[in-house]
Formats: structure tokens, C-alpha cells, sequence
């Protein structure tokens, strides 16, 4: 994982020596392109690539998305094998009576149960699987957002930040890293790996609206290990933010 890339580094030194060449004119378009040159400028050198728009509101594997920067968002991601595809595709025939404000809702409700259930090789609970994936949350911390809770449950993950980047590229990254850590040590640890891929493709993110939406965010995050019967406290659970040791 590299903070920066060579054609960011390039595209610094072309905008900052477009802005030397163009900083003596006076003329009312110069003056509108010089501002544009510095703004870009400045987004290159905060967000590490002109290429990191925020998309707003979009779409993806018919799941909704917003990116947007400081919104506070809590994500899910999950492994391949966690839940069978011909349940999820099973779910989603049952829930089509309801409208479509409620299917939404309604089948994460379940697909959340069917998690905390267990199911899958569980790789996230081998405790060096655990510690990689919670290093590539530390690594951007405070660079591309606000970690703010977070929870490794054996099949899936639960965490909340405040992004300043753009959320997709956040979420690649940790799948990323954390996967290409699981086939370069699986030999060495014996690490069953999940079947079909290593993460499940996309992720469902809500942005927190309300002071009473964060807390009950976090409180979700925090006491999941609980709900799901693997410890009787939210701090005894070492891979969550709320551990106490």
C-alpha cells in the first residue's frame, strides 16, 4: 500500500508549472484559469489522485451508494462464502410483495442473522487473518478518514468511518491488502480460504444522518460480537474497537 503514485507526482509538477507560466497575466480568463489550476492543484496534493471524485449518489449490484467526503458512513463487507447465493436469491423472491422502500431493509435484516450464524470457512477469526485486516484499517487512518468503530466478526465486518476519499477506493483497499496477505501466508498457516473468491464483490455502506443514528451505529458494531454469542461483553471481543485490553 503506497501513499502516493508516479503519475500523481507528475501531475503536481505539470499544474504547478502551469501556474508559474500563467501567474503574470492579468487578463480576466487567465485569472478564472489560474483558479482553476490551484484548485486542482490542491485536490491532487489533499487526495492523492484527480482521479478520486466523489460520485454522490449512485448505483451498484442494485445496491444504492452515496460518496460523498464527511459523511459519515457504516459499512458492511463480508466474505464469499458467508451466505449461499441461491439464499440471497431465494430472500429476495419472498420479500417482492413488499415495496420496494422495505425490500431493501428487510433483506439486510436477514442476510445480517444468517452472518452472525457462522457460516463459511470463518477465515476472519484466525487471529493473524484478524490483525492483518485491522492493520489495513490503521494504515490511512487520519489520511483518508476518521476511523471511528469498527468490528471483525469471523465471516464479516462491521466499520464506521468519516472519509475525506473516496469510499469505494477506501473499501478496495482493505479488500485488497487483506487478501493478497491470505494467499501469500495460506500455505504457511494452513488458512482455509473462502470458496469462489476471497471477498464477497461490493459492500453495503448507509451514511449516518442523526446524532441518534451514530450512536445506534455504534452500538451495533460494538455489541455484534455479543448478539452473535462470541463473547458476553462488547470488551472482550480483542477484534473491535470497544476491546478492552
Amino acid at each position: 500500500m503506497e501513499l502516493a503514485i508516479p503519475r500523481d507526482r507528475q501531475k503536481v509538477a505539470g499544474l504547478k508549472c502551469e501556474l508559474l507560466l500563467t501567474t503574470g497575466l492579468r487578463s480576466y480568463s487567465i485569472r478564472n484559469r489560474i483558479a482553476s489550476i490551484r484548485s486542482k492543484l490542491v485536490r491532487v496534493l489533499r487526495m492523492g489522485s484527480p482521479d478520486n471524485d466523489f460520485r454522490g449518489w449512485y448505483s451498484s449490484r442494485n445496491l444504492p451508494h452515496y460518496d460523498a467526503p464527511d459523511a459519515i458512513q457504516f459499512i458492511t463487507f463480508r466474505l464469499a462464502d458467508s451466505i449461499p447465493f441461491h439464499l440471497t436469491r431465494q430472500w429476495k423472491k419472498e420479500l417482492e410483495h413488499l415495496p420496494d422502500s422495505e425490500q431493501s431493509q428487510a433483506l439486510r435484516m436477514r442476510l445480517e442473522k444468517y452472518l452472525d450464524a457462522g457460516y463459511g470457512c470463518c477465515l476472519l477469526a484466525h487471529p493473524a487473518m484478524a490483525a492483518t485486516l485491522r492493520q489495513s484499517f490503521e494504515f490511512y487512518r487520519d489520511a483518508r478518514y476518521q476511523l471511528l468503530a469498527w468490528t471483525i466478526m469471523p465471516n464479516h465486518v462491521h466499520i464506521l468511518i468519516k472519509p475525506s476519499y473516496s469510499l469505494p477506493r477506501i473499501v478496495q483497499g482493505w479488500k485488497t491488502y487483506s487478501a493478497r496477505w491470505a494467499l501469500q501466508n495460506a500455505q504457511r498457516l494452513d488458512l482455509q480460504l473462502p470458496m469462489g473468491g476471497f471477498w464477497m464483490r461490493g459492500y453495503w455502506d448507509r451514511f449516518i444522518r442523526t446524532e441518534a443514528h451514530l450512536t445506534a451505529a455504534m452500538h451495533y458494531i460494538q455489541e455484534n460480537p455479543v448478539k452473535a454469542g462470541l463473547c458476553r461483553t462488547a470488551g472482550e471481543w480483542r477484534w473491535s474497537s470497544a476491546w478492552a485490553g
